[in-house]
């Protein structure tokens, strides 16, 4: 019987070391596709239905702009990894002292760790570039106090520290060597990559092809916004050629910033997506296009491959959005970038499954229970269990 024991007990054991959802390590980005859970909306599904709706859809990374307690609590042992959103009107304020920072993360993560998979902390949202420079100059003390409010508490390796860019920080950004920041923002750009280097964070960048395209449908062929077959653009400078504009805009920022001094800092893409409906003044925006852009950019990022002028770093990317936002202020594509409708079914078909029913929303497969936390519990107690076993 002892020897039975034994056998299961190094089952269990094995299990425990090789289930990809067990072993956890700091600053995860599991594979190369995460998704922003926007909820700018009052009909969208309850948290916990979204955790249900993530699980199917095998998407493991997510960005919240908030830190909002109940996605936090609903997302426990849910095996997603979230990055929380400290909101830009909380810059000021965190900005003036560590404390202030601590009493942030004690209320809206600590809490929640470890069963929730909190893995970053993004600090504010477009702020360098934006037309508030007065949340230009709290951006780094800011995220200087948060970080050092997390080495306290023993999580700075478990959490990155990071923020997301728009567009707005270059001055260029064509053709892709040409990728540099503009001069205001650098002044306040440079001492807070300097920090991200050191302790490690990727540089974050909200790159949308759609927007460029709709800000210039008369010279941007669509084709090259969306990845399908075109002449594309050759750099002259770099002798490299590009048929994507995704691609192009992520090395764009490479460049700009070898420019300024980091050039083995990784860039992650925070944010991008296509409007699946809009106004009549933007082109471009419609269910075809959006599920062309979303495919056959789930595609590209499925291969784990890298840029043109980075081949060697898998490109990473969130995209926006979850959901359609119903009450998102401006134009009418705002409210229509979801790879999902209000009511949990999918907004076109790229391969992921929906919530059917509230019932579907209850159940886990066998595959979905194998995967996830749950077995976590189950291998871990059954392990105590024959050990203690073994000591009669």
């Amino acid at each position: 019987m002892k020897d039975c024991s034994s056998f299961f007990l190094c089952l269990l054991l094995i299990f425990f070391f090789i289930s990809p959802d067990v072993i956890l390590t700091g600053h995860a980005f599991t594979g190369t596709y995460g998704v922003c859970y926007g909820r700018i909306a009052d009909n969208i599904p309850a948290p916990s239905e979204v955790a249900t709706l993530l699980r199917r859809a095998k998407i493991k990374n997510i960005r919240i702009y908030d830190a909002d307690h109940s996605v936090l609590t609903a997302f426990e042992n849910s095996g997603v990894e979230i990055v929380v959103g400290l909101g830009n009107e909380f810059l000021k304020d965190i900005s003036i002292g560590e404390d202030r920072a601590m009493n942030w993360i004690k209320e809206n993560v600590q809490p929640f760790l470890p069963g929730t998979l909190i893995r970053g902390i993004a600090i504010g949202n477009e702020i360098l570039g934006s037309t508030d420079p007065e949340l230009w100059e709290v951006l780094l003390p800011a995220a200087q106090n948060v970080y050092s409010a997390l080495q306290r508490l023993d999580l700075n390796k478990k959490i990155l520290v990071q923020t997301a860019h728009s567009e707005a920080v270059f001055a260029t950004s064509y053709p892709p060597s040409a990728g540099a920041f503009k001069e205001d923002v650098l002044l306040y750009m440079r001492p807070l990559l300097q920090f991200f280097s050191r302790i490690g964070s990727p540089f974050y960048i909200n790159a949308y092809p759609f927007l460029a395209y709709k800000s210039d449908a008369e010279h941007i062929d669509v084709n090259y916004a969306l990845f399908k077959s075109n002449p594309g653009i050759r750099d002259n400078k770099t002798k490299l050629h590009y048929d994507n504009m995704f691609e192009a805009q992520v090395d764009a920022a490479y460049a700009a910033l070898e420019k300024v001094g980091f050039p083995k800092m990784e860039v992650i893409v925070s944010e991008t997506g296509w409007a699946s409906k809009g106004d009549a003044d933007e082109p471009g925006a419609s269910l075809k296009n959006a599920k062309t852009y979303n495919s056959n950019l789930r595609k590209k990022l499925l291969k784990k491959k890298g840029t043109p002028y980075r081949p060697k770093i898998p490109v990473k990317a969130y995209v926006f959005a979850l959901f359609n936002e119903n009450l998102k202020p401006g134009p009418t594509s705002e409210r229509n970038f979801g790879l999902f409708k209000a009511d949990g079914s999918i907004s076109y078909n790229i391969g992921f499954p929906g919530l059917t029913s509230k019932a579907a929303s209850t159940r886990i497969s066998f595959k979905e229970f194998y995967s996830s936390s749950y077995v976590l519990a189950l291998t871990t107690g059954a392990a105590v269990l024959l050990l203690n076993s073994f000591s009669y």
